[in-house]
C-alpha cells in the first residue's frame, strides 16, 4: 500500500527536521563512546548528552501533542528536574550506537505523528512553568516548529563541540 501523499507543510516540516538531525548526528561521525563523552568548552554540554538531549525532548513533545501538558517534565518537581538534567550527560556503559539508535526511535515517533496527525492546529495547554506564558496554548504545528528549532541550536552547539575535540567541521 502506497504512502498517501502529504501536503506541502507536512513535507517541509519532515524535510526540515531530518535536515537538521543529520546535521547534528553528522557531528558524532568517526568518534568513539569516549570522545561523545568529553567536555570539550566551558559548559557541561558533550554530544552524547545533546543528542540524548535532543531524543527526550523531541519524545516528550510527542506526548504532549497527544496527552497534553502532563506529558511534560514537572518544572516544580526536583526529581523531574533532576532526570531532565541526566539527558545531557552520558551515563557508564551508554554507547554512541545506543544513543543514535534512541535518537532514531524519537525521530521514527516524530515523523510518524506529523504523516499522520488528523490536524497540525490541534493545541494543548501548556503546563505551568515559568518559561511559559500562563494559560498559553500551542498547536502542533507550533511544537514541530519548536523541535526543529530546538535540533538546529543544538547542531550548532555540536559543532562547536566537535571543533574543539579535534579540529572536524560538521556543517562548514
Amino acid at each position: 500500500m502506497a504512502e498517501p501523499t502529504l501536503s506541502a507543510e507536512r513535507a517541509d516540516l519532515l524535510e526540515t527536521l531530518q535536515l537538521h538531525r543529520f546535521f547534528l548526528r553528522n557531528t558524532t561521525r568517526d568518534l568513539t563512546d569516549e570522545q561523545i563523552g568529553l567536555r570539550s568548552t566551558v559548559s557541561e554540554l558533550c554530544l552524547g548528552g545533546l543528542i540524548k538531549h535532543v531524543a527526550g525532548t523531541e519524545r516528550n513533545w510527542v506526548n504532549f501533542i497527544q496527552a497534553g501538558p502532563t506529558a511534560l517534565p514537572d518544572a516544580g518537581d526536583p526529581a523531574s528536574l533532576e532526570q531532565y538534567a541526566k539527558m545531557f550527560q552520558m551515563s557508564p556503559g551508554e554507547t554512541l550506537a545506543g544513543v543514535l539508535a534512541t535518537y532514531d526511535e524519537a525521530a521514527k515517533q516524530t515523523d510518524d505523528l506529523i504523516r499522520t496527525l488528523p490536524d497540525l492546529d490541534f493545541s494543548q495547554p501548556l503546563p505551568d512553568a515559568p518559561w511559559f506564558t500562563p494559560g498559553a496554548r500551542w498547536s502542533a504545528r507550533r511544537v514541530l516548529l519548536h523541535l526543529i528549532a530546538e535540533t538546529a541550536q543544538h547542531a550548532g552547539h555540536a559543532d562547536i563541540i566537535r571543533e574543539a575535540i579535534d579540529g572536524a567541521k560538521s556543517m562548514g
